[in-house]
């Protein structure tokens, strides 16, 4: 079982948040810098509001912290279903963070390929800090049921289709999940209860619920995304 911090509805975002502040400052003491891949979705915009917020934002380095991101829909980087986007509104602006330091997957270029190839190239070996998602299905990042992407382990990122629109997305891979230092994975509302039960189950199969594969990570859960969890042998 990994370990489980579960809250309020209302207490989940500012104890989400100071979790990563915590470890964002101390892999900044102990590197110099630090890697932070944020999820997307609706979910983390509070949980990033209240980091870029005070106090929280006066106790995190930030001009040492390059921003990634786990997956990206194909769609222009001010749309309202981009991931980006969400991210800018509600930490990368609120901090001021230079462009530099934040690094944008291009999901909206005509060829998806080379956009992996090319975010790839730039994506640390192994990120510091890596903050994922879950979806009602058990997806994680851009990882669906059943896709390829699920299952690669060559590539660390690569174009992968979703079941619903926005279809085309890129995608990080479990090898960069595997190998991420923190992994923090963020879950609330009873949309995800079975999700989240099917995911943390001794028999697990990450084809099948891919958020299976973060299973090692802490996951912050609230009381109603963490109903189901009786169930588990």
């Amino acid at each position: 079982m990994p370990a489980l911090r579960i809250l309020s509805p209302r207490a989940l975002p500012t104890a989400l948040a100071s979790f990563l502040a915590a470890i964002l400052r101390h892999t900044a003491q102990q590197q110099g810098r630090t890697s932070f891949a944020l999820a997307g979705g609706t979910t983390p915009q509070t949980t990033y509001a209240a980091l870029a917020g005070p106090p929280l934002r006066a106790i995190v380095p930030w001009h040492v912290i390059d921003v990634f991101f786990g997956d990206e829909r194909a769609v222009p980087p001010d749309h309202p279903h981009s991931n980006y986007h969400m991210a800018m509104k509600a930490l990368i602006e609120p901090l001021g963070l230079p462009a530099g330091q934040v690094h944008r997957m291009h999901a909206d270029d005509a060829d998806l390929a080379a956009a992996a190839r090319a975010y790839e190239a730039i994506l640390p070996d192994r990120l510091d800090l890596l903050l994922l998602g879950i979806g009602d299905d058990g997806h994680t990042a851009s990882l669906f049921p059943g896709s390829p992407a699920r299952s690669e382990q060559g590539r660390r990122v690569v174009p992968a289709r979703a079941p619903r629109p926005p279809f085309d997305r890129l995608t990080i891979t479990p090898p960069v999940i595997a190998a991420a230092h923190h992994v923090v994975v963020l879950a609330a509302g009873a949309g995800k209860a079975d999700a989240v039960r099917r995911a943390l189950a001794d028999d697990a199969d990450p084809v099948l619920v891919p958020a299976a594969l973060a299973r090692h990570g802490t996951w912050f859960l609230d009381t109603a995304a963490a109903a189901g969890l009786g169930a588990i042998p």
